[in-house]
């Protein structure tokens, strides 16, 4: 990723933050009590090469599933240990 790209993407997570903060909250009804709004945004972020329009990231956030998520937190935690 490019510099650009990173810090439009800092700028957007500021933005929606409370949007996050939301899907974390709806995550911790669920059981999910550790899962912060930061956490939400890495998951739904780290799937962008490029920026989509404003309305396709707001619904990625609002749509994330405790699966989806739950499946990316496992594939990172391999990738930080080296075991992949």
């Amino acid at each position: 990723m490019t510099e650009r790209h990173d810090m439009n993407l800092q700028d957007l997570y500021l933005q929606l933050y409370d949007l996050c903060e939301s899907k974390a909250d709806e995550f911790a009804l669920l059981g999910y009590d550790n899962i912060t709004p930061e956490d939400i945004w890495k998951c739904v972020s780290s799937s962008y090469r490029q920026l989509p329009p404003l309305h396709q990231i707001v619904n990625d956030v609002l749509s994330l599933k405790a699966n989806k998520y739950m499946n990316w937190l496992m594939v990172n935690m391999y990738k930080s240990t080296g075991s992949i």
